[in-house]
């Protein structure tokens, strides 16, 4: 059996633009076909430019795509809207043909291109369980054996008889999510669908296609969501106005597509090898934003846990040296300011010579979902600043978990627990 599920060469795709074609009966169509060569040839003894007024306008969706995948791989595809991440999926998944070039696709495929693919508006969620799963070449005693398992993980146990036609949106993507996931696919195509789900429903579909990974069964998944790419994905697909941009490790191309959509650089590190040696008392050595298991991040989820990594030298002793971070969002505000004599037993210390690594823990649920920067900074308070590193760290916040409200105001959104009760029954006038 082939190593490679997937192999890509030269694809390209192009569509027409401009006036659709005005609707001819048969005979006009007959009539066309006959006479259309005589008409051109007098046209052109005529010296007369064929058609003027009704040229053909192509764009290129896709040109000159190669990439492979190696059979267990999960692959994820990133780029702007516009850039051909979905109709790279529609042919590879056989609903439409590349203008130019081919695809190889070796093993059973099941694809989720958007919400509700393949389903049969007038048939009820059990039928399309089942036309699914025939659809993939599966024999009844297969889906049988599944069935519980999906209508279980689609939630949809009350209306499983009931037409989709009638479902929400919600609905229709949880059960065609199971569906696809569920039903044994050797390559799964999963475009941008997961957006529709609540926060736990997007949780559950990262988490069964990272199941499915494990499996060892193909995946390609198109999103816009760079933390559950970097979190599923090993390597990455950029495609840019149709054109492969970069392949490469997951979190090298995200971070360079965020720096180069957003218009900065992300820096998740910094050292000071990269910059000019200072002579102070105090020097700052290397600075990282981590993920909570201390792997460097370019961005993190609303509801996850960042580390700030600090690593200075102290050169001579010092009492009250405190180093801190300046936290600031995209627009400049200072959105706070932490330092390391915050905690008590650092209040009025000596620090003797020697080489310090701090870790700041920053909380899940505080910071908003966006970009923001870090400085550095060294002082003495009321005695004397020492060193300060403007931009040193940048990162972003993801919305990936954020459930609330997205016109709330504030620099933060804290999750703070509220305890709410009821202390009195409503009071009834006259």
């Amino acid at each position: 059996m082939s190593e490679i599920a997937i192999r890509v060469v030269e694809i390209g795709k192009e569509f027409r633009l401009g006036k659709r074609e005005k609707y001819q009966t048969f005979r006009d169509t007959i009539a066309a076909f006959v006479g259309g060569p005589f008409q051109k040839v007098g046209k052109m003894l005529r010296g007369e430019a064929s058609d003027p007024a009704d040229p053909i306008e192509t764009f290129w969706a896709l040109k000159d795509v190669s990439f492979e995948v190696k059979r267990g791989d999960v692959i994820g595809v990133i780029g702007g809207n516009g850039a051909g991440k979905s109709t790279l999926l529609k042919i590879l998944s056989r609903i439409t043909e590349p203008t130019l070039g081919f695809a190889e696709i070796h093993g059973r495929v099941a694809s989720l291109l958007e919400v509700g693919t393949g389903f049969h508006p007038e048939l009820t969620g059990r039928e399309n369980i089942y036309l699914n799963g025939a659809i993939l070449g599966m024999k009844q005693k297969e889906i049988d054996r599944k069935f519980d398992e999906i209508v279980d993980f689609s939630e949809v146990e009350k209306f499983i008889d009931t037409p989709v036609k009638h479902y929400s949106s919600g609905m229709y993507l949880r059960l065609a999510f199971a569906v696809a996931a569920h039903l044994e696919p050797e390559i799964l195509l999963v475009d941008e669908v997961l957006a529709v789900g609540d926060a736990g429903f997007q949780k559950k579909c990262l988490g069964k296609m990272g199941a499915v990974a494990k499996q060892g069964r193909t995946v390609l998944f198109v999103s816009h969501n760079m933390s559950a790419v970097t979190q599923l994905c090993g390597t990455v697909v950029q495609l840019e106005k149709g054109k492969v941009r970069r392949i490469g490790p997951s979190a090298d191309v995200v971070n360079a597509y965020l720096a180069s959509s957003l218009g900065t650089e992300i820096k998740s590190s910094w050292s000071s090898e990269s910059s000019a040696k200072s002579n102070s008392e105090v020097r700052f050595t290397s600075a990282r934003a981590l993920s909570v298991d201390e792997q460097p991040l370019s961005g993190i989820n609303f509801n996850e846990t960042l580390l700030i990594e600090i690593v200075y030298e102290v050169m001579i002793p010092m009492r009250d040296l405190a180093v801190t971070f300046h936290l600031h969002d995209s627009m400049g505000n200072l959105v706070f300011e932490s330092m390391d004599t915050d905690l008590p037993e650092w209040r009025g210390y000596v620090k003797e010579p020697g080489l310090y690594h701090a870790v700041a823990k920053v909380p899940p649920a505080l910071l908003r979902p966006g970009r923001y920067h870090i400085s550095l900074v060294s002082f003495i308070e009321g005695v004397r600043l020492f060193e300060s590193i403007k931009g040193a760290l940048a990162f972003d916040v993801l919305d990936v978990g954020y459930t609330l409200q997205p016109k709330r105001h504030g620099i933060v959104s804290p999750l703070l627990d509220w305890k709410v009760r009821r202390v009195k029954d409503r009071v009834t006038i006259g």
